[in-house]
């Protein structure tokens, strides 16, 4: 299965850039599906980053992702995320 990067997780003075929100699916109940599970970005080098999907995020299908060692560059907004 795979996911879009749409953007950090932040707050109104500073970006958390360890934590991503995902768009998985069109609604909440498809996205509850993939709570636990593991996702995976790939650079354009061909290293891998992977995180945990922790929650929810809003009801439009969006997840949170934290990434435990470092967290996802600027490039990856966009980009495709497989999970497992």
């Amino acid at each position: 299965m795979e996911a879009i990067v749409v953007h950090f997780r932040q707050g109104r003075h500073h970006q958390n850039t360890k934590q991503m929100v995902l768009k998985v699916a069109d609604t909440a109940v498809e996205a509850q599906k993939v709570v636990g599970k593991t996702a995976t970005w790939t650079s354009p080098g061909g290293k891998t980053i992977s995180g945990k999907i922790s929650a929810l995020h809003g009801r439009k299908g969006n997840v949170r992702v934290i990434f435990a060692e470092k967290g996802l560059p600027g490039q990856a907004l966009g980009q495709k995320v497989k999970i497992q």
